[in-house]
């Protein structure tokens, strides 16, 4: 039976998280030098399409339909093929085709968050491709075995809204593609607009509510608890990264509050709705200082992931899921699991093992994938290229007309 509260809840879930793409978009845009910014919001805007287009043909089946203790559905809801407007989602109390837009947004954004990680130095032609291969290969199949029913599901692991399915399997494919194709010949490590980040940033963590609570695909306590949990890590994370920064550098840092923000809002993701306020508290303070950290030894390294999509999303939903695996309590959640704190050993191991497997699956396929699309187009832009800025010799505009 129709429950039009949920129904319009969920409505407003999908929309918000829908809204979490276009907000990278000025996130990283921000972030970009002058002759980049709209090449890299262009990497997500794409996807907008794009995903779209292919979660209907196949994304939507392969990831919900069948398959059960598999690593992939099957092909029955090709095309939504199957699917009325009538038809509910389970006992959830709102239609299915509002599951297919709500899951539809994620799919959307995941890829986009890679794209920060390789600014300036991929091909357009190579990024669409990459686009639609990394989806069937590796976002798919991690939906569906977590959230679909499939084999990780059987097996007991849990993942609240992504931090293993999204955050883990991002940051580490970004990290690859760093690998692959290298570093920048001509950097600018200087945001060009600060107040565009800003604006981003807030897209992201407003739209993030819709991330985390939406992901109880319900409207109870939990779903309270972990839009709160959501503000509380987010909050937490922030200040943490700011202090931090403030101790080390000797000034409070606008861009490094906002990093710290969606550091900590990447780690509370797998944990939302399974884990107290206190530890929401918590987490945001740990996924801070790793994040941190990971940034710091990036740049130590000098490997050269232009916007720290793998220290902030790689290492927020690594963290994170560890966190959990530790603080998860059937007292908050009962369909939820004990962690380690609560006797919950194998769960934990579960956790543990479940995001450094996917975290290495996705580096490996990713380096491997680009390899053979390099076979296909060209992956890295030529030097003149990443000198002219790809909003020019890509695609033929640019977002200030001073700097041309």
């Amino acid at each position: 039976m129709l429950n039009t509260g949920s129904t319009g809840f969920m409505l407003l879930a999908t929309s918000l998280v829908m809204l979490m793409t276009p907000g990278l978009a000025f996130f990283y845009g921000g972030l970009a030098c002058k002759r980049n910014i709209l090449g890299i919001m262009m990497q997500s805007f794409v996807s907008l399409g794009l995903t779209t287009i292919l979660w209907f043909f196949v994304g939507y089946s392969l990831c919900f339909s069948g398959g059960e203790g598999a690593i992939l559905g099957n092909l029955d809801k090709m095309f939504l093929n199957g699917i009325a407007p009538t038809d509910m989602f389970g006992d959830a109390g709102f239609p299915e085709l509002v599951f297919v837009a709500y899951q539809m947004m994620f799919a959307i954004i995941t890829p986009a968050l890679i794209t920060g990680a390789f600014a300036n130095r991929i091909t357009f032609k190579a990024y669409i491709i990459f686009l639609v291969v990394w989806q069937l290969f590796v976002y798919y199949p991690f939906v569906h075995m977590v959230w679909g029913g499939g084999l990780l599901a059987e097996m007991g692991v849990i993942d609240f809204a992504g931090g293993i399915v999204v955050h883990a399997t991002a940051g580490f494919a970004a990290l690859a593609s760093v690998f692959y194709v290298g570093s920048r010949k001509y950097k600018d490590s200087k945001p060009n607009n600060i107040p565009l980040m800003a604006i981003g940033t807030a897209l992201l963590w407003f739209g993030w509510y819709g991330f985390n609570a939406g992901s109880e695909l319900n409207v109870d306590g939990i779903t309270a608890l972990a839009f709160l949990n959501s503000d509380i890590a987010a909050s937490f994370a922030a200040i943490t990264w700011m202090i931090i920064e403030w101790l080390r550098e000797t000034k409070p840092k606008f861009v490094g509050l906002m990093t710290g923000a969606v550091a900590g809002l990447a780690t509370i993701t797998p944990a939302a709705g399974l884990v107290s306020m206190h530890v929401a508290a918590l987490m945001g303070i740990l996924g801070a200082i790793a994040c941190y950290f990971a940034v710091h030894i990036k740049n130590r390294m000098q490997w050269d992931d232009a916007l720290d999509v793998w220290g902030v999303h790689g290492i927020g939903g690594v963290t994170g899921t560890i966190l959990l695996g530790v603080f998860a309590s059937t007292v908050i959640n009962p369909v939820g699991a004990d962690g380690l704190l609560y006797g919950g050993t194998t769960f934990f191991i579960k956790e543990l093992s479940v995001v450094l497997g996917a975290s290495i699956y996705a580096f490996i396929f990713t380096y491997i994938m680009l390899m053979l699309i390099n076979v296909i187009t060209p992956v890295k832009v030529s030097d003149e290229e990443e000198l002219a800025g790809l909003d020019i010799s890509m695609h033929g505009e640019c977002a200030y007309d001073a700097i041309h």
